[in-house]
């Protein structure tokens, strides 16, 4: 499949009993997932039995899963004790990805805290984000995935250029990737909504970390309007990144197999409303009259 369209479903009371219900309601033909508290630096011990049956399901409906690590991680905060549990908290996020063999684990690239330079946090994020990748060493480990933030603050990773010295900073590992977050890149100063924005801004990701870098989009469209640096996620369509550039970056060969995770607002109505709107724009002509 060309894209495979998903969502993020929850977990709670099981992650097969809950979440997989929750996603075949939805339409979702990949799923993301937390595996610990997101707003938490708990490391919960997974159910075998339920870890299992989402690995077996997914397996046998050809369903990609990912793990959205928590959002507390940051390697690049100026606390001792936040960078310690940020390596507790992710290295237990990607052994559970293997654990349910979830093909990726999404995490945010954080922010330089304290005052600091960024390149002394990102010399930090090498420090301490190297080993754990160094880690991956079985075939059916996950993948990590840099998840660029929306601009706030003083943030690590915000532009597509933003990704190379990151990248350089973990030596382009080869189970290094990217999650492209629609909202994220728009409200960082990227006009997705202008006349062939999606393309042009995918352009430069693939010149920024290569081709293949790219593994998961989070499709989420933004309330606020480009380079407002707010994480406000809206549904496709109704906000200011609107219904084209989703069609888009359907056709732009970058995104080709790559699975979209939404994250919008509306529960499982509005989740499913979404899913269909994305697979019925990804079923539409591209720019150059194919589909």
């Amino acid at each position: 499949m060309r894209n495979p369209v998903g969502g993020h479903v929850p977990v709670a009371g099981g992650l097969a009993r809950v979440g997989l219900p929750y996603a075949r309601e939805m339409g979702a033909e990949a799923v993301q997932v937390f595996v610990a508290n997101p707003r938490g630096w708990a490391t919960p011990v997974g159910d075998p039995v339920q870890d299992e049956r989402f690995r077996e399901e997914c397996a046998a409906r050809s369903v990609p899963a990912y793990v959205h690590a928590p959002y507390l991680i940051n390697f690049g905060s100026h606390t001792e004790a936040t960078v310690e549990r940020s390596v507790l908290s992710l290295r237990h996020s990607l052994r559970r990805a293997r654990q349910i063999g979830a093909l990726g684990v999404v995490v945010h690239t954080g922010s330089a805290t304290g005052g600091r330079p960024r390149e002394q946090a990102l010399a930090q994020v090498r420090a301490h984000v190297r080993p754990l990748l160094d880690e991956l060493t079985h075939d059916d480990d996950p993948y990590l995935l840099l998840e660029s933030t929306a601009g706030q603050g003083f943030s690590l990773c915000s532009r597509t250029w933003d990704f190379g010295p990151y990248f350089e900073a973990l030596d382009a590992h080869p189970r290094l990737g990217v999650c492209l977050d629609t909202c994220h890149i728009h409200a960082a100063g990227h006009d997705l909504a202008e006349a062939a924005g999606m393309r042009q801004t995918l352009d430069l990701l693939v010149e920024t970390v290569g081709e293949g870098r790219l593994k998961l989009i989070h499709a989420n469209d933004s309330k606020d309007v480009v380079g407002a640096h707010k994480d406000r996620h809206e549904n496709i369509g109704s906000g200011h990144i609107g219904e084209e550039p989703f069609r888009e970056l359907f056709h732009h060969p970058a995104t080709a197999g790559v699975p979209l995770i939404i994250e919008t607002p509306g529960g499982k109505e509005g989740h499913a409303a979404d899913v269909a709107r994305l697979k019925r724009l990804r079923g539409m002509e591209g720019p150059s009259g194919t589909a």
